[in-house]
């Protein structure tokens, strides 16, 4: 794993993960209503590997979330993105945040998420997977997801959560929140928030970690981590909002979490 500046951007470290030592690379996951694309990434030659569902951005599967993959491959876990809204649109040619989310993400459906990862564990089930170790990590929209899908399905045995909404969701599709499941998580979730979040508020955090000491054990069993100077997408180091130390921190945090639940 290297460190370079990116083009253009000299204040901004972004992490470029080589394939040495992996398989990997796009296919087409089978779905219920056809294919849709997705990534994935393993250490090369193995077998029963814990498995990793990792949850996109809100710009889609894009190389940074590619290079996730990569790297928790590289820790010894088969990771797998899916372009999950490709039914909706392109996620890759929008550069307007509002516009995006209008056009593609809020229409959106919880449901279409939950059957594309349910797909992604059945696909790794038959590529050198072990599905009675899965996990799922996520960012931005994939964060409320990651809270979402751990609450879903059983399947799941830990969750890491980065700045995903808690009291709301990107659309009217959207009826079912964070907060409102989080006490039935069927994993224990490790949720790494930003202090200098504008979208997500500290009180909705701070909520959270009372829904979870009230909830099952699972809930109970869950972790808040609040960064106070990070903004929102610290972990996100192709763009500005990065902040080294605290991405480095939340993902061993991350690590320790899959080690410690699978």
């Amino acid at each position: 794993m290297s460190f370079a500046p990116a083009a253009g951007q000299p204040t901004v470290t972004t992490i470029h993960t080589d394939a040495e030592g992996l398989e990997q690379g796009d296919i087409d996951l089978p779905v219920p209503d056809g294919t849709i694309a997705a990534y994935y990434a393993a250490p090369l030659g193995k077998q029963d590997l814990p498995v990793i569902l990792v949850v996109q951005e809100i710009f889609g599967v894009h190389e940074h979330i590619k290079d996730i993959c990569r790297r928790l491959a590289k820790a010894g876990y088969l990771a797998i993105a899916a372009e999950l809204y490709q039914r909706q649109g392109d996620a890759s040619q929008y550069t307007d945040v509002p516009t995006l989310i209008s056009e593609i993400v809020a229409k959106v459906p919880d449901e279409q998420v939950y059957a594309d990862l349910d797909a992604c564990v059945a696909w790794a089930a038959q590529h050198g997977g072990d599905t009675s170790r899965v996990g799922v990590t996520g960012f931005c929209w994939g964060g409320r997801l990651t809270w979402m899908y751990a609450a879903h399905n059983p399947v799941v045995k830990a969750a890491v959560a980065w700045y995903g909404k808690i009291t709301t969701g990107h659309g009217p599709l959207i009826k079912t929140m964070v907060q409102d499941v989080a006490a039935n998580t069927h994993a224990p979730v490790l949720g790494l928030y930003a202090g200098q979040d504008a979208s997500i508020p500290l009180e909705g955090v701070e909520a959270l970690r009372t829904i979870l000491a009230q909830g099952n054990d699972a809930a109970q069993a869950s972790e808040i981590v609040v960064y106070p100077e990070a903004s929102h997408g610290f972990l996100a180091d192709y763009r500005p909002m990065y902040r080294e130390a605290d991405a480095r921190d939340g993902w061993q945090r991350m690590l320790a979490w899959f080690q410690r639940y699978l």
